[in-house]
């Protein structure tokens, strides 16, 4: 099975690990109709690389409408079902660390912008604010950095690795609201299942890794984005009482022997930037059976402001093409969905 054909890179979180030039951002290629987070879901034609649409459904049920997946930007979510709301990876900040300029700064501070996160969330102690748990895949800032406030201002529980136990005591999450998870754990999350999976992150060029390492003890408070290490990596298959299911993976690298044996429905999968990881889509789909469908995630600038349409630069776009083309491919049955932020998604 071959994988998406190398391509030159502008500068963007995944690039950095590659040591890419500059960014050059646009709108993704057939990315169009954009609206506010929380409005109405588009209702056009479906079709393949078209956000919030789809080819037509494989041999699974269809979604009954349980739960509404709202894509965050990256790898982030937010999941509601009649009773529960679960935040996975929210990283709505998206401050400037450099990347743009191509000129990225690990010593970049780390901030909260609330007025992003309670436009794109809900106020706390607002209806529309409430969340009951937050899910980290991993504690590199743009997917942990937004975390600790959330669950200070919303009183969610937090579902991540030891590291990430650490880093949010580090940032004053009172100790009530942690659960450490390591992968294998199977539980109840409202009118939710939940089932921790081990997952692995994606690799640079060079097979490394950006910011590895574990904290096993409270450090100092975190003050920059490098003091955010990566913690190891999870992923989260949430499971409705129909019994239909989503995984959500964190990083553009999967553990295929913890895939096996899962029912999968639907699996948001990050877009990879190198060429390390081999056999990315062949594995993923051979290890899940041919998911019926397929959700492209962290492909966007998680820079640029949280609003339709996403920004990626050029290099992304083909990348984005290429495992979608790759994806129907090798699985027909399997539909790709590329999404927009907010744009509610009936998964399971």
């Amino acid at each position: 099975m071959t994988t998406p054909a190398p391509s030159k890179r502008g500068l963007s979180r995944r690039t950095l690990m590659t040591g890419a030039g500059t960014a050059a951002l646009g709108v993704l290629g057939g990315v169009t109709g954009a609206r506010a987070f929380g409005a109405a879901p588009r209702t056009g034609a479906a079709g393949s690389g078209t956000p919030g649409a789809a080819t037509p459904a494989g041999t699974s049920p269809a979604p009954t409408g349980f739960a509404s997946f709202a894509w965050l930007g990256t790898s982030g979510w937010r999941v509601r079902t009649p009773t529960t709301t679960v935040l996975v990876d929210p990283y709505v900040t998206r401050f400037d660390t450099g990347l743009a300029a191509g000129a990225f700064t690990p010593t970049t501070r780390l901030r909260v912008d609330t007025a992003a996160l309670d436009d794109a969330l809900g106020a706390p102690r607002s209806a529309d604010g409430v969340v009951d748990a937050i899910l980290v895949t991993h504690t590199h800032w743009d997917h942990f950095a937004d975390v600790p406030h959330l669950a200070r201002t919303r009183g969610a529980t937090v579902f991540s690795t030891l590291t990430g136990y650490h880093l949010a005591l580090a940032m004053g999450v009172p100790q009530k609201q942690l659960a450490v998870v390591r992968g294998g754990e199977e539980m109840h999350l409202g009118d939710l299942v939940l089932r921790v999976v081990p997952s692995l992150h994606s690799r640079t060029a060079t097979g490394a890794l950006l910011f590895p390492g574990v904290r096993t003890q409270v450090p100092a408070r975190p003050r920059t984005v490098a003091d955010l290490p990566e913690g190891d990596t999870l992923s989260f298959l949430l499971r409705s009482p129909q019994g239909r299911s989503v995984l959500l993976l964190g990083g553009s690298d999967y553990d295929d022997q913890a895939l096996r044996g899962l029912r999968v429905d639907t699996v948001a999968l990050p877009v990879p930037s190198t060429e390390v990881t081999a056999d990315y889509a062949g594995r993923l789909l051979t290890a899940l059976d041919d998911p019926a469908q397929v959700v492209l995630v962290h492909w966007d600038d998680f820079e640029s402001p949280l609003t339709n349409p996403p920004r990626a630069d050029d290099a992304t776009r083909a990348r984005v093409t290429a495992l979608t083309e790759q994806i129907e491919r090798l699985s027909p049955r399997t539909r790709v969905v590329v999404p927009e932020y907010g744009t509610p998604l009936d998964l399971l």
